[in-house]
């Protein structure tokens, strides 16, 4: 049954409020807001307003429309925003961002803290410094860090069980704290140097250095001197470097450009007057929208999040103006308890980084729809290859990774048209398998990575891609039978007798039979792409896990061995291989370590052999 709206809209309230409108199913298909929920969804059904090609394919799929009435405009946003978050309507434009904000983080747990690169939830003990527009602004200002303060990068299980300095205290990026060659205090204060830094007060860091670089100079002791003035010019070196801001304050620089039906939105972040760096944003269901209609959805959706952990700074510059720019600007300010100006038309420096950000979005874009161009080519030349009648629009690509049984992980990356689609790379630790069991190890992640989208009745891929040979195409067809998917096309990807790129064998498993292939071919360039990114992906998650097992001492499992007898044990043995080798008795004469538990630590290491 059609949907009435003369009926619908003869109720409806002009008071402010959010709509959803919903297809024949029930799904959300469209959520807008309104100061008038009346004008504004008798807009939608006036011919001579839907004048849009995508308003009016959208109105015929209404079925149902959902209002929400609240006591502000301001309220309105707020929840409309929370619902497209929700919902992902497929006609409200979407931006993607998969990947959450990396941040320094400084733990206030340890005598001799140090700042640590951390993406997640921001529930540790200690103090966060961000949000970084990506790991790479967090790296170098960690290596900042390290130059300018000398403040540790070890982990802990390695900090606590050094016997003596490493390499970087030789190379002068560390004061080696973990032999105690520098007091807790002198350290505090590298740490609340260091904590200055971040927060922008280099002009306060200079001047709490410059005293005692004065009193070692009067008091002749020029090495100290002279290391607290290399330390003052590299401060000042830094400071000109990337100072942006005259009034090294806090800003974030927005701009959109369109191409057709793809647009990009480039954002800038300037914090304590630091260029932190820049980060791409691609909307979906871009169609008939301007400039100023994707500014706006972007710092809703950007800022108002209820997920995010973004810091509003107080001046936003945006490329393109709207006409709900005070709206905006009074919600942003309810939600960062300060005032916040949206600033289209500047003027001098402000209006030349505007003009780099949109020159910087303009190349970004360009360079993404060429990528994107040459990827459908790819697919469609190995569409060609393979003789599919239908087009592949999916392809999900497996991987196995260890180190002689050791820490073995399994990998999928997942492919369309447009590229690697990151949000649904997974990947699966292996267990209860024979160490070095490629195919077991194969079969398992095969077998739980389609028993789950069976069950969550996720789209399946059109093509899956293994990297193997024979044997590896055997168990998957096998896990994949036993699940009664047969319809899936797999192929093989086994390196030739050479192992050069190029020289690979294709088997497709449907037919059983060898696919020929020549190395210039666009589709075998895809097919090598698909392949590397997931030995890439397994190798990285392989090596992480593995990382993780031996980062932790066999001393730190040892109930009543902490930090100060872990030292003295390493000490007086030389390292762990000499303790392994101890008796009770030479373990008993440590400082700290009487019978009972010399007796625990020698059961723990012949018990492990």
């Amino acid at each position: 049954m059609p949907f009435d709206s003369k009926n619908f809209l003869k109720s409806l309230t002009h008071l402010p409020g959010v709509y959803c409108m919903q297809d024949a199913t029930g799904k959300v298909i469209y959520v807008g807001k309104a100061k008038d929920l009346k004008k504004r969804v008798s807009s939608y059904f006036n011919r001579s307003q839907a004048d849009s090609p995508k308003t009016q394919v959208m109105i015929k799929q209404v079925e149902n429309i959902e209002v929400t009435v609240t006591h502000t405009e301001n309220e309105a946003l707020i929840l409309e925003n929370n619902l497209i978050k929700s919902y992902k309507p497929r006609y409200n434009i979407l931006f993607r961002d998969d990947k959450s904000y990396p941040y320094l983080y400084l733990s206030t747990d340890h005598d001799y803290p140090d700042f640590r690169y951390h993406r997640g939830a921001l529930k540790g003990k200690g103090k966060y410094f961000g949000p970084y527009p990506g790991a790479g602004a967090v790296r170098r200002t960690l290596n900042l860090l390290q130059k300018l303060f000398m403040i540790r990068s070890c982990e802990d299980s390695v900090f606590a069980n050094r016997s003596r300095p490493c390499l970087q205290y030789q190379i002068k990026r560390c004061t080696a704290p973990c032999v105690e060659l520098i007091s807790k205090e002198e350290y505090g204060r590298d740490i609340k140097h260091a904590t200055l830094f971040l927060e922008g007060k280099n002009e306060e860091v200079i001047k709490a250095l410059t005293e005692p670089m004065q009193r070692a100079s009067d008091a002749l002791e020029f090495e100290v001197a002279a290391r607290l003035r290399d330390q003052i010019r590299s401060l000042r070196e830094v400071q000109e470097k990337q100072h942006i801001s005259t009034d090294g304050g806090d800003l974030d620089i927005i701009a959109c450009t369109i191409s057709g039906h793809h647009a990009c939105i480039q954002l800038v972040t300037i914090r304590s007057g630091l260029n932190l760096g820049s980060r791409s944003y691609y909307p979906q269901y871009v169609e008939t929208q301007t400039e100023a209609e994707l500014i706006q959805a972007f710092l809703t959706q950007f800022y108002l999040n209820p997920n995010s952990q973004q810091k509003i700074p107080t001046e936003i510059l945006i490329s393109h103006g709207f006409d709900e720019t005070d709206l905006i600007e009074n919600v942003l300010s309810e939600r960062a308890g300060k005032k916040i100006k949206l600033k289209a038309n500047v003027r001098g420096d402000r209006a030349k980084w505007l003009a780099m950000t949109l020159e910087n979005a303009d190349l970004t874009l360009k360079h993404r729809l060429a990528s994107n161009k040459s990827q459908h080519k790819r697919f469609e030349t190995l569409q060609t290859l393979l003789s599919f009648k239908e087009p592949i629009e999916r392809m999900e690509c497996f991987d196995i990774s260890h180190t002689q049984g050791e820490a073995t992980v399994g990998s999928c990356v997942v492919f369309g048209p447009d590229g690697p689609i990151n949000s649904q790379y997974r990947q699966f630790n292996i267990e209860n398998i024979t160490k070095g069991d490629d195919y077991a190890a194969m079969s398992q992640v095969i077998s739980r990575r389609y028993t789950r989208l069976v069950k969550e009745e996720a789209k399946l891929p059109d093509l899956i891609l293994i990297d193997g040979g024979k044997g590896q195409i055997g168990v998957a067809k096998k896990a994949l039978e036993e699940l009664q998917i047969t319809h899936i096309p797999i192929l093989g990807v086994a390196k030739g007798p050479t192992r050069k790129p190029g020289l690979e064998n294709l088997i497709l498993a449907l037919e059983n039979k060898s696919i020929d292939c020549d190395s210039s071919s666009p589709a075998l360039h895809l097919i090598q792409h698909i392949r590397d990114e997931a030995h890439r992906f397994a190798i990285t998650a392989h090596r992480q896990r593995r990382k993780k097992a031996r980062n932790r001492s066999t001393l730190e499992e040892i109930e009543g061995i902490g930090n100060k007898r872990r030292q003295n044990l390493i000490k007086h043995f030389g390292g762990i291989q000499g303790i392994a080798k101890a008796g009770i008795d030479d373990l008993a004469n440590v400082p700290g370590i009487n019978k009972n538990l010399a007796q625990k630590i020698y059961a723990t290491f012949h018990n492990n052999l």
